[in-house]
């Protein structure tokens, strides 16, 4: 009987030190940075609470909107999908990456770039799917939604924009064209054509005093002729900030992570 109770005993020792010494995984709003064409851009990776090394995960790209720009790598999980991960947890069951673009950039050239490459680093460090990875945005981010998924047509399973567009407009100066389309006579026409092949849910105010709602129905139309999966939500008596009911629709949630990339 001794004996048994000393086995007993050495067993529960020694799990209880490799309880210790594991290390668990981080989980919540986590701080990183890239370096991209010698320059560090810090972002931020949600890891969500149920996070398992063991089994590949869905990621999202989210990329805001020019209030959010700077260097502190935190500014960018404020609004959009970052409160609705705090809000509702239970309907982003996914690695969610958060790159921030610098003061007076936009999500074109070298900061798309360093959005990229967060997206791979999170995806390799937190076992993405390469099949279940989306690309969204707001305002800014909008357009550099547009502009992400011309750029790299085989990396996403589907987009949400939000009260985005492509040309600029005198509202705002914080938008530019997408350089990929300033040689096409049609630009609306060229990117609805280049990206009709993506599942894809839009989402406007048709108040929006900065962005005007004729951005999204233009492109929506124009994807619907083309003969894409469309879903357009377009707030009556909403201003710029769609997002907030957009990020808040679980019925988009739900939709999203039913994509899968097209091969």
């Amino acid at each position: 009987m001794q004996t048994r109770w000393k086995q007993a005993s050495l067993i529960l020792l020694a799990t209880l030190l490799s309880c210790r010494t594991m290390t668990p995984h981080e989980t919540g709003f986590l701080l990183r940075s890239i370096v991209v064409g010698g320059h560090s851009y810090p972002y931020s990776v949600y890891v969500p609470q149920s996070y398992e090394p063991s089994k590949r995960w869905p990621v999202i790209l989210f990329l805001h909107g020019s209030g959010e720009r700077g260097s502190d790598g935190l500014r960018s999980t404020q609004i959009g999908a970052a409160a609705a991960i705090r809000a509702n947890p239970e309907r982003v069951p996914a690695i969610v990456v958060f790159p921030q673009a610098p003061l007076e950039t936009r999500w074109l050239d070298e900061p798309a770039d360093a959005a990229m490459a967060a997206l791979h680093a999170s995806m390799t460090e937190f076992r993405g799917d390469p099949d279940r990875v989306y690309l969204t945005g707001l305002s800014m981010g909008g357009y550099g939604t547009y502009h992400l998924a011309l750029a790299h047509p085989t990396t996403f399973a589907a987009l949400v924009v939000v009260c985005g567009g492509l040309l600029p407009h005198s509202t705002t100066t914080a938008v530019q064209q997408s350089p990929l389309t300033m040689s096409a006579p049609d630009p609306y026409a060229f990117t609805a054509h280049t990206i009709r092949k993506f599942p894809i849910w839009i989402c406007h105010g048709d108040a929006d005093p900065v962005i005007p709602v004729e951005e999204s129905r233009r492109m929506v139309a124009l994807l619907r002729a083309e003969g894409g999966e469309v879903h357009y939500n377009e707030y009556a008596g909403v201003g710029h900030n769609a997002w907030d009911r957009a990020y808040g629709d679980a019925e988009m949630w739900r939709w999203l992570f039913s994509q899968r990339r097209k091969k």
